[in-house]
């Protein structure tokens, strides 16, 4: 990271240069891109990328010269916090740069450098934002739905609801980076499995606030509510507690995943990866070229689709091409209301009314809706088929092979090529407006592939037994295991044939009277 200082001996040397240290120009500036569709751009903030072409000595020009012009601004207008790097990239076939706060005079020296490829401004990256529960949910503490149904070709009824088959070795010897919020990694589902990477936010702390990486992190590798249940995760904190953060951030996160996936390679070069991000914000391009390049070093990503009911190819990562892009199912095969849409969705998962880790205790649980919750599945299911190969597969291999093995044209409710408006769906409870017009030709593209873990057991499963939760430390009811964060919920649809058109709504769901109280909120 540069952090020019203003030493004596560099003021002395400065104070004999031309008003501004002279950029080396290029003969027009760099473009300034602006992500369509972000929710929110950081104001003065910006993510610079070096050309591909550049060499060691160029990029160690480029430095020398950003270090002297910061200096000497610094110097020049007495206020040394106006342009400020925060994070160095260097991802080897993907990024190369820089990012931070830099003034407009920066930004416009910056431009007109001959070494820099473009600019891009910094954005609001949230997760993708819960999707609330009906509010005649009824939790149960059997295996989730989603697990039962990613391993059987035909929607399971019956006993079969509650059955998920799988290998007791699943995701062994697999690393999965959750690019999130963070994870509670003395969660028990996680049995000593789950690490902590890194924590790219500046003064934050090495602890999930939010809960949503941990709910993630469970669907992955959870010894109840995962897929995966021998894989690692391993928590690279992006998100604050807030759930969400910048897109610089994000990309770092990234890089970190890429350089400990490299450093396990060096120790074992038969060292497996994969990566969640459950997360997005507009379109950008170096985050997408960052998780391409992020596949290309060997770690198969599956990424969420988004939230927005509008086409995914104009949101990131959602349209990094090399990731596995992934929309949201319910339980009856309908795709959720939710889910975006189009050509870049590559397949779906389970996502409405998922069961997995939380925070607040060692032993906590909720359940949420999102395709935040749907990606996981993926990601747990190529840890799985990424453990039962000896040697590294291909992240395109495996991809193809996913995609090839899902199980087609049993999605109700998708886009229909040609057809007139969209499918009917629920009532839109958010401020922004749905998919429009504009979105029906690529949204017509949507494919209908849902995910299937391919596992077919030679023997009837052995039962997993329940873990012993450990006592609160707070003395409180060991046996009151599921905690509940408020959230916004929908009220029951005046639509009864699709029971869904929402009023915004807070529900506390208390385990004890599995009863709700409601009161009139505004969803956010």
């Amino acid at each position: 990271m540069l952090r020019p200082t203003l030493g004596a001996a560099l003021l002395a040397v400065l104070a004999c240069l031309s008003h501004a240290a002279p950029s080396p120009s290029s003969a027009a500036e760099s473009p300034l891109l602006s992500a369509e569709n972000a929710k929110k751009i950081i104001e003065g903030h910006y993510m610079v990328v070096l050309k591909d072409d550049l060499d060691a000595s160029h990029i160690a020009d480029h430095h020398n010269w950003l270090s002297s012009f910061l200096a000497f601004s610094a110097q020049s207008s007495g206020d040394v916090s106006a342009n400020r790097i925060k994070h160095m990239y260097d991802v080897p076939g993907g990024v190369r740069g820089y990012a931070g706060r830099f003034d407009e005079e920066a930004i416009r020296e910056i431009r007109r450098s001959k070494h820099v490829a473009y600019v891009e401004q910094d954005q609001v990256v949230t997760v993708q934002d819960e999707v609330p529960l009906d509010e005649h949910t009824i939790l149960q503490k059997d295996a989730p739905w989603g697990l039962s149904r990613i391993s059987h070709r035909t929607k399971p009824v019956g006993a079969a609801y509650k059955e998920y088959p799988f290998p007791d070795n699943a995701g062994e010897g697999v690393s999965v980076y959750v690019i999130d919020t963070g994870i509670n990694i003395k969660h028990v589902d996680f049995e000593g499995r789950a690490r902590w990477g890194a924590t790219i936010p500046e003064n934050d702390e090495d602890v999930d606030g939010n809960g949503h990486g941990t709910h993630c992190a469970g669907t992955i590798s959870g010894r109840k509510y995962g897929v995966a249940k021998k894989a690692n995760a391993v928590a690279v904190k992006v998100l604050s507690s807030n759930g969400s953060g910048s897109m610089s951030d994000v990309v770092k996160g990234v890089e970190w995943a890429v350089a400990d996936h490299k450093r396990r390679r060096q120790k074992d070069p038969k060292a497996k990866s994969a990566a969640n991000m459950s997360l997005g914000g507009g379109a950008s391009r170096t985050l997408d070229r960052v998780v391409n390049a992020a596949v290309d070093s060997g770690i198969h990503f599956a990424v969420a689709a988004g939230n927005d009911n509008r086409n995914a190819c104009n949101y990131s990562p959602a349209a990094a091409e090399k990731a596995i892009t992934v929309g949201a199912t319910a339980v009856d095969d309908r795709m959720a209301w939710f889910s975006n849409v189009g050509k870049c969705v590559d397949i779906f998962g389970p996502g409405k009314d998922i069961l997995s880790t939380w925070i607040g205790s060692n032993v906590a649980t909720n359940t949420i809706s999102g395709t935040s919750m749907a990606s996981p599945h993926v990601a747990g299911v190529l840890a799985y088929l990424i453990s039962q190969s000896d040697e590294p597969i291909a992240p395109k291999d495996l991809k193809k092979r996913l995609i090839k093995m899902s199980t087609k044209n049993v999605i109700k409710g998708l886009p229909q090529p040609g057809a007139p408006g969209k499918p009917k769906q629920p009532k839109w409870p958010f401020p922004w407006p749905p998919g429009g017009d504009d979105d029906d030709e690529d949204q017509g593209k949507t494919p209908n592939r849902l995910l299937f873990t391919g596992f077919k057991p030679s023997s009837p499963p052995k039962p997993v037994p329940e873990p012993k939760p450990e006592p609160p430390k707070d003395g409180g009811d060991e046996n009151e295991e599921t905690l509940f964060r408020i959230l916004p919920v929908l009220a029951e649809e005046e639509d009864e044939r699709e029971n869904a058109i929402p009023m915004a709504v807070i529900a506390w769901i208390h385990k004890a009277v599995k009863r709700v109280r409601v009161r009139v909120s505004r969803v956010l």
